[in-house]
């Protein structure tokens, strides 16, 4: 159940959790708010971590139908890394691509030698210097 990976990942796992049970003892007007609590509270029990962090995607998922409706069910992949922090993310959601960003904007500011397709990329968007203004 659980998978090792390289870069930083200790423990990931895939779950269903429930929210109707839930979200059903409170008012109509809280249910949405009462799911991501009680997403939060099950990843928290079952990835044994108080740091938990919802992505975009499960977080539109909840809240797709309104505060009043939201789904019974919500199938996630949580990921715990070294620190002990746990994302959640909604099951087939695109994996975000921090790292092509972070070397993107290194390679912008030092101009050094890019990747392929980052090269094209950086000629199109000319880095000008700041213009410091003029003393009298």
């Amino acid at each position: 159940m659980a998978k090792k990976k390289d870069e930083g990942v200790v423990l990931e796992r895939t779950y269903n959790v429930p929210l109707r049970r839930e979200f059903q003892k409170v008012p109509r007007y809280k249910r949405a708010k009462r799911a991501v609590t009680a997403l939060r509270e099950f990843i928290s029990k079952h990835m044994k971590s108080d740091k938990v962090k919802l992505g975009e995607y499960v977080n539109r998922e909840i809240w797709k139908r309104g505060i009043k409706n939201p789904p019974h069910h919500v199938k996630v992949t949580a990921v715990k890394d070294e620190e002990g922090v746990v994302t959640v993310e909604l099951v087939g959601a695109p994996k975000k691509r921090a790292k092509e960003k972070k070397i993107k904007t290194k390679l912008i500011s030092k101009k050094e030698e890019a990747p392929e397709g980052v090269e094209e990329k950086i000629e199109k968007e000319e880095v000008k210097p700041k213009e410091e203004p003029k003393k009298e």
